[in-house]
């Protein structure tokens, strides 16, 4: 007699070529674990955030926030899969495309963005703000690591200045919201896709130098910038409430924290849903919650660099290590910023601050690194693929 357990044990057996079998025993499962524990704690720290952020904007529903964001966590969940079942023409295919239509959006801001804090970064519609520079990001990331692998072959692609037209193009329409943030997230994840493509160290120097001067010559060409420096450098000459409330939760929290909705510090910090959640929960579940996260982010990051380090293909090696790098970066901005190892930048965390774009933008760019980290026929031949690219050393 067959019984339902024993059905269920055997619905992804190794024989299985469906589509969703291939991709069960194709893709890094121990990372997609990891990253649904990652979001499901944001939602923990959603409802933990929550009423004191309802409260703050005078919304009647004390789990406006937790509720959307139980939303965003099974969207994000739903596009990481279905994306990471891509072959690799699929996700250079997805790429173009998004770019294209997040460029588009983002020539359009000027006059259809919505303003906020001084930059005009969103769209509105239908209670919802629509980020189109969160999903930017992996496209572009793709984009170049394609044009950097076309330019090794030899074939007379110009990959190296396409792949830097791209780059222009995207900071450019970033620096018009302005957004400085995203700009450096996205030139960390460019240099290291040009680093990785094996170009001469003189080249990647060059390219440091540069970013470094134009990163620099952001102070003195947006105030908002030179207003969150200047607050870092002195802090006791300008209003400091955010980081220091962020600073009294931690300190608060202590090892394991007050309690699942005990925190009080939130109450006081403005933007505690978003760019604070760190902050949030390590008042609500101590240093141990931090450790934690920051374990989680070191384990995707790491393991994520490995496997690249692994792929035969140069683009495949490329793309899925930029997009690794740019999720950590990321999360080391945040969590810098919640420790007051940096000026404040406006950066989300990963999976763990409340947004609809930013959580769906992640799952869109873990599921393209995912879809090219899939153990395919001949994707990770070591020994000839590492020494064909000549990328890692």
């Amino acid at each position: 007699m067959t019984t339902v357990g024993s059905n269920n044990a055997h619905a992804f057996a190794r024989s299985d070529r469906s589509p969703l079998g291939v991709w069960w025993w194709t893709v890094d499962r121990w990372m997609l674990g990891v990253v649904a524990i990652l979001i499901a704690i944001g939602v923990v720290v959603s409802f933990a955030a929550s009423p004191a952020a309802a409260a703050r904007m005078n919304i009647g529903d004390p789990f406006h926030f937790a509720v959307r964001q139980c939303v965003f966590a099974v969207a994000s969940m739903i596009l990481m899969m279905a994306v990471s079942m891509l072959d690799v023409k699929g996700v250079r295919r997805a790429a173009f495309v998004i770019w294209l239509a997040a460029i588009a959006v983002m020539i359009a801001l000027p006059f259809i963005g919505h303003s906020a804090k001084g930059a005009t970064r969103w769209i509105e519609f239908g209670g919802f703000t629509f980020q189109p520079s969160e999903y930017m990001k992996p496209a572009l990331v793709i984009l170049v690591a394609w044009m950097f692998a076309e330019g090794q072959k030899g074939n007379g692609v110009p990959g190296v200045s396409i792949a830097f037209g791209l780059f222009a193009v995207s900071v450019g329409l970033l620096l018009i919201q302005p957004d400085v943030g995203q700009t450096v997230l996205i030139t960390v994840a460019f240099g290291a896709a040009f680093w990785m493509a094996g170009v001469p160290m003189s080249w990647v120097m060059l390219l440091g130098a540069t970013a470094l001067a134009g990163l620099s010559s952001t102070y003195f060409m947006f105030p908002h910038v030179q207003s969150r420096v200047d607050r870092f450098f002195s802090p006791e000459k300008a209003d400091t409430h955010q980081v220091d409330a962020a600073a009294i939760a931690q300190a608060a929290g202590g090892l394991f924290g007050r309690g699942p909705g005990e925190g009080v510090m939130k109450r006081r910090v403005p933007d505690l849903h978003t760019d604070f959640a760190a902050s949030v929960g390590a008042e609500e579940f101590g240093l141990v919650f931090l450790l934690l996260v920051i374990s989680l982010f070191a384990f995707v990051v790491v393991r994520g660099l490995m496997r690249a380090m692994k792929l035969s293909d140069p683009f495949e090696q490329i793309a899925a290590a930029a997009l690794f790098v740019l999720v950590g970066q990321q999360a080391i901005i945040n969590l810098a910023v919640n420790l007051n190892m940096m000026p404040t930048k406006g950066m989300t965390l990963p999976f763990i601050s409340y947004g609809g774009s930013s959580m769906l933008a992640m799952g869109l760019t873990m599921g393209l690194a995912l879809a090219l980290t899939r153990r395919r026929p001949g994707a990770y031949a070591q020994s000839e693929g590492l020494a064909k690219a000549g990328t890692f050393g």
